[in-house]
């Protein structure tokens, strides 16, 4: 199927990989992008919030709710539940992607470990169908357990991808793997809001509150089913460690995690890369995080068109990633992330312009980041794996993707204590310009072709 989306990118070769095993890992990127959109994008949130709502006494359906729950003694506002739980599954998060990094570069066995994680949060995903009345502890908990999963599948997923391609290579197979990633989350994500769309009944909140949570656990399903066709088509590609460790993984990857805490400082321009990407990716998930609340209470849009918004930006950003890879092929891939950054700052200043109870130019500047979205993160990721040192793109995919998702709070921070200031919604968008002003010039600072060669790999043809 990847093969055929995108005839105009050609189909990188590597004697180490096959055809049918990069295909394989494209759909990884299919699988598990239906918890990212169907489950924490859109219908997460607002399904675990009115749970706690009613365990803290207030009617379903209400306007507003001044309750709070009580969970291990500690007194907290519904509506702060899901963003506490959003921040510990963060912290967390920090502690546990290293290690399973590190596991994993010293495993031989690298698709059991993406199988466990993959089907474990696939598994706490499909459990949410035991999510009812007032069980809001137990979402709490199969939340913390899938997103967390989540991350660690990602990392073992991540850490394939310098096996899959050479240095010239991996831009395209990066994008192809986010392209298809956007597509099968879109598709997932449009079946559930045309079946919420269908089956609603209007005055009958209890219904809409089911069907939310059915839409949840079909991205489980869908999540767990297709995590098959990796598993079926990835090769194991063990490094040299793993090959010949014969020691006990767990307690070898954890003194191996040791060690490159250690030593990570002998590789600085990798780990200067990894601070720029901290900053402008901020930037980028602050957008995506904020953008339906800019929405609703600066620009005074209905929900049809957020939803609408939504599926456009999915479906757009995969064409976007495709499109921004190739451009990669032509200028490369550190330039083409330089390029990026300055639309997303066009995208910053042009929202700032938007007017108000205005559906089209919302919806114009949602394709625009679409476009933008998909190939800024598919060709960070394939960048920096031309600065791991080889043998240990687990560990270090590990710290890429705390980077990720670690420092999500910085940009809503920004945006928050700007808000509180000013009162302007537009005001605290403008300030997300630091992320993206910032991250550019970080990134333009690193000398990535030098980066590359200190980490010991073959710079591609063009950077």
């Amino acid at each position: 199927m990847a093969e055929t989306v995108a005839p105009a990118v050609a189909e990188p070769a590597h004697p180490g990989s096959t055809r049918r095993e990069r295909t394989g890992w494209y759909f990884y990127d299919w699988a598990n992008s239906a918890f990212q959109t169907t489950v924490i994008t859109v219908f997460l949130g607002p399904f675990l919030t009115t749970v706690t709502e009613l365990a803290a006494g207030c009617e379903l359906g209400a306007d507003s709710c001044t309750g709070s729950v009580h969970p291990l003694g500690i007194r907290v506002a519904a509506g702060s539940y899901y963003p506490y739980l959003i921040s510990l599954s963060v912290f967390l998060t920090v502690f546990v992607l290293p290690v399973i990094g590190a596991v994993a570069d010293r495993s031989v066995h690298k698709k059991r470990l993406l199988a466990a994680a993959a089907f474990t949060g696939a598994g706490a995903t499909i459990a949410f169908a035991f999510v009812t009345g007032e069980r809001y502890l137990l979402g709490g908990a199969l939340f913390l357990i899938a997103n967390i999963s989540f991350g660690a599948a990602v990392v073992v997923y991540n850490s394939f991808l310098p096996q899959l391609g050479g240095p010239d290579d991996r831009d395209a197979i990066s994008s192809r793997g986010w392209a298809i990633g956007y597509l099968g989350g879109g598709l997932l994500l449009a079946l559930n809001l045309v079946a919420v769309t269908m089956l609603s009944e209007e005055g009958n909140p209890q219904r809409t509150l089911d069907l939310a949570r059915w839409s949840i656990v079909s991205a489980g399903v869908w999540w767990a089913a297709f995590t098959l066709l990796p598993l079926r088509w990835l090769r194991e590609h063990p490094t040299a460690e793993a090959l010949h460790g014969g020691g006990n993984v767990l307690t070898d990857g954890f003194r191996q995690l040791g060690r490159t805490l250690r030593e990570v400082k002998t590789y600085p321009l990798t780990l200067f890369f990894l601070l720029a990407f901290l900053v402008f990716n901020d930037g980028i998930q602050t957008v995506i995080t904020l953008a339906s609340q800019y929405g609703t209470e600066e620009l005074r849009l209905e929900q049809s068109t957020l939803i609408v918004t939504i599926l456009l930006v999915q479906f757009l950003a995969f064409g976007g990633a495709l499109a921004l890879g190739a451009l990669a092929r032509r200028i490369g891939a550190w330039k083409t992330v330089l390029l990026s950054l300055v639309l997303w700052t066009g995208v910053i200043i042009a929202a700032f312009r938007l007017p108000a109870e205005a559906p089209l130019p919302f919806m114009i500047l949602g394709g625009c980041i679409g476009l933008v979205l998909g190939g800024s993160q598919a060709l960070s990721r394939s960048l920096f794996s031309q600065l791991i040192p080889t043998g240990k793109e687990g560990e270090y995919y590990g710290f890429y993707e705390i980077s990720d998702k670690g420092t999500s709070w910085l940009g809503p921070l920004a945006f928050g204590l700007v808000f509180q200031l000013t009162s302007s919604y537009r005001v605290g968008l403008v300030s997300l310009l630091i992320f993206f002003v910032v991250g550019f010039a970080l990134l333009a600072a690193v000398p990535i072709r030098r980066a590359i060669v200190a980490a010991g790999n073959t710079p591609p043809r063009v950077l």
